[in-house]
């Protein structure tokens, strides 16, 4: 029972609960309406590993000359659930304000585990790169955002750049999978201390580690973003609220205060009392505040 509201949570909340920020849509609701200054694309295959065809739908604008930045959406659900179109509706809205928005899907858990998903997402932002030219992106002005385990794919994108051993063996390999920087929606920083601290962690994290942190203590170092911190890594707003029963509130504390201890860009968005998932007036902020940060780090000044 306890696994099954984890996915729901992951899923719902992430996909409906919060609405602005994650577009309110689930993969089997309706499309939301496309904007007449925009092209929307679904179902691009981005890669292939293992047989899976991994797709992205891709907003760009309808009219400019470009090239435009581009943000990468990772959908969250626990890192076994969720699907990509959760992400549609802001990836429309981006592209109406100058960006060429992908929302993407990958592997997912207990059948793939960890670092299939990182091989993934990052293979997204290097297919990105490799049709810069055909989609008008400019491929130095490439950022992502994602929510609860869209959060950590997110955030293992910008401290991970140009480590070997997560790029898998893809496509697109001549490509670099950097962005310039990330807004981390309550994702997780450190799986070594969530136990106790999440309400299902215990039953997800197993699944996509393979094993507990008795027996995959390593596996839960190597996937928490925290530990990947360097000067190099890309300015990050992370955004969470205080009543998070699902990945906690200081989990971006700590990887906040770790960047700034290296001396990177990092900011943090707390809202007061809100949940794993926003709605009303905290999606609203949390959407203005993504969409700010995204024009502060990636169009011309």
């Amino acid at each position: 029972m306890q696994t099954r509201r984890w996915a729901d949570v992951c899923g719902a909340a992430i996909a409906v609960g919060m609405m602005i920020l994650l577009g309110g849509q689930r993969a089997s609701a309706a499309d939301p309406e496309v904007p007449a200054d925009v092209v929307f694309e679904k179902g691009i295959e981005y890669a292939n590993p293992d047989g899976q065809h991994l797709q992205l739908n891709l907003a760009r604008p309808k009219t400019g000359t470009g090239p435009f930045p581009a943000v990468v959406c990772i959908h969250g659900g626990g890192f076994r659930a969720g699907h990509r179109d959760g992400y549609n509706a802001l990836c429309l809205k981006l592209a109406q304000r100058g960006y060429v928005a992908a929302t993407v899907s990958y592997r997912l858990a207990p059948k793939y585990q960890f670092p299939a998903a990182v091989h993934d997402t990052k293979a997204a932002v290097r297919w990105l790169r490799a049709n810069a030219k055909t989609y008008g992106i400019d491929p130095n002005r490439i950022g992502t955002t994602g929510g609860s385990a869209g959060g950590h794919l997110a955030q293992f994108l910008g401290v991970t750049a140009g480590v070997r051993m997560f790029e898998g063996e893809g496509e697109n390999l001549g490509h670099s999978s950097h962005v310039a920087c990330v807004v981390n929606v309550y994702g997780p920083s450190d799986f070594t201390k969530s136990y106790g601290k999440s309400v299902d962690a215990a039953e997800v994290l197993p699944l996509f580690l393979g094993g507990n942190l008795e027996t995959a203590k390593r596996n839960h170092i190597l996937a928490s973003p925290l530990y990947w911190v360097t000067p190099l890594a890309a300015p990050t707003l992370c955004i969470h609220g205080t009543e998070d029963k699902y990945v906690g509130h200081e989990q971006a504390v700590w990887l906040i205060d770790r960047l700034k201890a290296a001396e990177v860009e990092a900011e943090l968005l707390t809202l007061p009392g809100a949940g794993h998932g926003f709605k009303g007036e905290d999606a609203t902020k949390a959407e203005a505040v993504l969409m700010a940060f995204f024009d502060q780090h990636l169009k011309p000044r």
